[in-house]
């Protein structure tokens, strides 16, 4: 494999892979910040993967009361899943379940589609006939009484078909505490990246896989050319330099917002240099044989 370096990073001449998916994206507020944040953070817990999770959710932004329709503190969140029906199951489940649930929570549509998932229009039945619905600046909203008032919801919200997920990088550093820098360093430069998010804990995973395993039934298991303990043992893309990896991957609502939020951490990471984060950062494909999106890193170099 070639290799190219920035400021002392050296950069793999390789692509990440990615897959298209569907997506659409919410506006969740609250009374204050920290009961908005509240009913966002537990909305997209357990998001990570559709390997596992259904579905793959984080916040974008946090919004101000300004850039909010109610004119309170909030947060716009993406929900990605692989399939419109699962992508409306996880965002009924998960509104009904955690933000319905959540103290002066209200919740809106924030994405245009030709294809309409259902929000309030699927909640409202939770008020047992006593819900409310209401038109106003030509959108649809229902009011559904709980006991601390009323729920506001937006009777719907769109859905993108444009979505891309899986794009990825890949930090290898000398030890887990540069590997650990570098990463929260690209977590940072990407989450000012509008329309991406990064659906892992923090933003970061360290238990990068591959495809399948030795085990039946397993889909994905451990990443094990990128695992510094079986560098003897495997065929290894590690140098002996390299004890540690760690992976940031992104969804984005278009192509082009992976590409920017991918362009943006790999800034950040050749930034701090080798000495303080990453000595080297590659990414993760299959060979251009499952994903028909390709990110290659020479074309996203700052």
């Amino acid at each position: 494999m070639q290799h190219l370096t920035v400021n002392g990073v050296t950069i793999d001449d390789t692509f990440a892979e990615a897959f298209g998916m569907r997506a659409t994206a919410i506006i969740i507020t609250g009374p204050n910040r920290k009961w908005a944040r509240q009913a966002v953070v537990t909305m997209t817990g357990f998001a990570t993967s559709v390997i596992g999770c259904g579905c793959e959710a984080a916040i974008d932004v946090e919004l101000s009361p300004s850039q909010t329709p109610d004119g309170r503190p909030g947060c716009r969140v993406m929900i990605f899943a692989v399939s419109t029906d699962e992508l409306q199951k996880q965002l009924q489940n998960r509104l009904g379940q955690c933000v319905l649930t959540s103290p002066g929570s209200a919740c809106f549509a924030d994405l245009k589609g030709e294809t309409e998932l259902k929000m309030g229009a699927a909640l409202r039945y939770f008020g047992d006939g006593w819900q409310v619905s209401k038109k106003f600046g030509g959108r649809h909203y229902w009011r559904v009484p709980v006991m601390d008032g009323e729920f506001l919801c937006e009777a719907t919200t769109g859905m993108t078909k444009a979505a891309v997920g899986g794009g990825n990088l890949l930090l290898l550093a000398q030890t887990s505490a540069k590997a650990l820098v570098a990463a929260e360093a690209a977590v940072g430069a990407i989450e000012k990246v509008p329309g991406a998010i990064m659906p892992f804990p923090g933003g970061v995973v360290r238990s990068g896989s591959k495809v399948g395993g030795k085990y039946k039934g397993m889909m994905a298991s451990t990443n094990d050319a990128f695992a510094p303990t079986l560098r003897g043992v495997v065929k290894s893309e590690l140098g002996p330099d390299i004890n540690a990896v760690l992976e940031i991957v992104i969804d984005g609502e278009t192509s082009d917002a992976v590409a920017a939020a991918m362009k943006a951490g790999i800034a950040a990471v050749t930034e701090l240099g080798p000495e303080k984060g990453a000595a080297r950062i590659s990414a993760g494909n299959y060979g251009g044989k499952l994903g028909k999106f390709h990110y290659h890193l020479k074309d996203l170099l700052p």
